[in-house]
């Protein structure tokens, strides 16, 4: 059988798809170690997962309408080569100031890897395969979560934290040398428009202040952030309605679909991430788990995860895609409800349990909350709505350790995690938890919004 462009595109946006996930939960389990050779606290330590993911929020939107106007391939190609050359320099980080600094630029690669692959999915199939694509697509995104914690342990117990960064290298050369080879047109629906500099400008900033202000609250500088970032934010939404070639083309949010549905991702991924990380510190410092036994356990939810994406993808081409969202968040919500009673005496087996619920809800709710929101736009926003979802998935991922960070900050203090602050972990962990399950259920309703318009009003 001769495999057409469409195919490639699929492996290419699957091989993209994988390495994002895998390095943030193999990271996650090797924090413990990494902590203890830099010899930093636990705030500084929720930075390296954080640093990557808060700058590849600020670039996802600026990097999609860059894809739009000068070629989809181009801005991917680039992206496999910056995620790949940091990923290689992450490896050989001498300090965790040099990693986190590192892990900024790879975000960045991130971003426009994972913004353009999506977009050229979705300008590939047409409406009636893409739920299958997308599905087929975001279950490698689960494998990625899947192999990440059993791999990451490994990698840490037997070779080294480093080991988990050079494993990346060989997938973005794979994935860089298939393009090349197989891809030749560029998909460029905008060519010729003006990208808009002060717009981008202002959301980065603007995303930057709000993230990372949050992030160090209740200091008073956080404070201070949050309240610039906000008027900066405010000022990003008026120049755009009123730019004639807007990085963000805010009219698509007159789409309740669109709209609606990029708020249930932000709210699921925000309530959903850091439970890997809650539970790799759990597992480690608690009950006294090493690295690779702590993956083999959470491989359970990215495993489920895995199985049910394509199936919930294919089932939203035929069924409505928000209700199997919305059901999907209000298993999520019981999985985290599950958890937050969490104490020094749970078994384990409740825990495995809590995170298979977690699979299910997440596998139901991810692909067809996907395929709402790129299905609610035409074919020339395809980019900008690609960035959207990238946007939604880490911001909500930022703000999920955010909020563990806010917690840790709240009960712990600048703290060396040790036996002697293991009661002040084992505190924090049930309220974020908490914390999680309460914005999982408020997501459940925002899933379920019908779009007010129609495609074709939004020009």
């Amino acid at each position: 059988m001769k495999i057409s462009v469409k195919h490639y595109v699929l492996i290419i946006a699957a091989l993209s798809s994988f390495l994002t996930p895998f390095m943030g939960s193999s990271v996650n389990v090797a924090l413990p170690t990494i902590a203890a050779q830099f010899k930093i606290d636990a705030i500084v330590q929720n930075w390296i997962p954080a640093s990557y993911l808060l700058s590849a929020a600020i670039f996802a939107v600026p990097f999609g309408r860059i894809s739009e106007i000068y070629g989809m391939k181009k801005v991917f190609n680039y992206g496999v080569i910056i995620f790949t050359l940091f990923s290689f320099l992450s490896a050989l980080a001498p300090d965790a100031i040099f990693l986190i600094i590192f892990r900024v630029f790879q975000g960045i690669g991130s971003a426009m890897m994972f913004v353009t692959g999506l977009a050229l999915l979705t300008r590939v199939y047409p409406p009636k395969d893409r739920g299958k694509a997308i599905g087929i697509n975001i279950a490698v995104v689960y494998i990625g979560l899947s192999l990440g914690p059993v791999l990451g342990g490994i990698f840490t117990t037997y070779l080294g934290w480093q080991a988990i960064f050079f494993f990346a290298v060989p997938f973005g050369l794979l994935t860089l040398g298939i393009t090349l080879w197989k891809l030749k047109d560029e998909w460029a629906d905008a060519e010729g428009e003006k990208f808009d500099i002060v717009g981008s400008v202002f959301y980065s900033t603007a995303l930057f202040l709000l993230m990372y202000g949050f992030s160090i609250l209740p200091d008073l500088s956080g404070i201070w952030m949050i309240i610039i970032g906000i008027i900066l934010l405010i000022g990003f939404i008026k120049w755009e309605l009123n730019y004639s070639s807007p990085v963000f083309n805010m009219k698509l949010f007159k789409n309740y679909t669109f709209a609606f549905s990029s708020l249930a991702a932000l709210i699921n991924y925000s309530s959903t991430f850091a439970v890997a990380l809650l539970l790799s510190y759990y597992l480690q410092y608690i009950k006294a788990f090493d690295a690779q036994t702590t993956g083999i356990i959470l491989v359970a939810q990215p495993i489920i995860m895995a199985i049910v994406a394509p199936m919930a993808g294919r089932l939203s081409d035929k069924k409505d895609p928000q209700f199997l969202a919305a059901v999907g968040m209000a298993i999520n919500t019981l999985g985290l409800f599950i958890l937050s009673f969490l104490t020094e005496n749970t078994g384990l087996e409740l825990i495995i349990i809590a995170l298979v619920i977690l699979g299910l809800g997440f596998g139901l709710f991810s692909s067809p909350n996907t395929n709402a929101i790129m299905g609610s736009v035409e074919k020339k926003y395809y980019g900008i709505a690609s960035g959207t979802v990238s946007s939604m998935r880490l911001i909500g991922q930022t703000f999920s350790v955010g909020v563990v960070t806010i917690v840790f900050a709240y009960v712990m203090g600048p703290v060396v995690i040790s036996p002697e602050s293991y009661g002040l972990l084992l505190k924090s962990i049930p309220i974020c938890f908490t914390i999680f399950a309460i914005l999982c259920f408020i997501g459940i309703f925002a899933a379920r919004v019908k779009s007010n318009t129609v495609k074709k009003e939004l020009n």
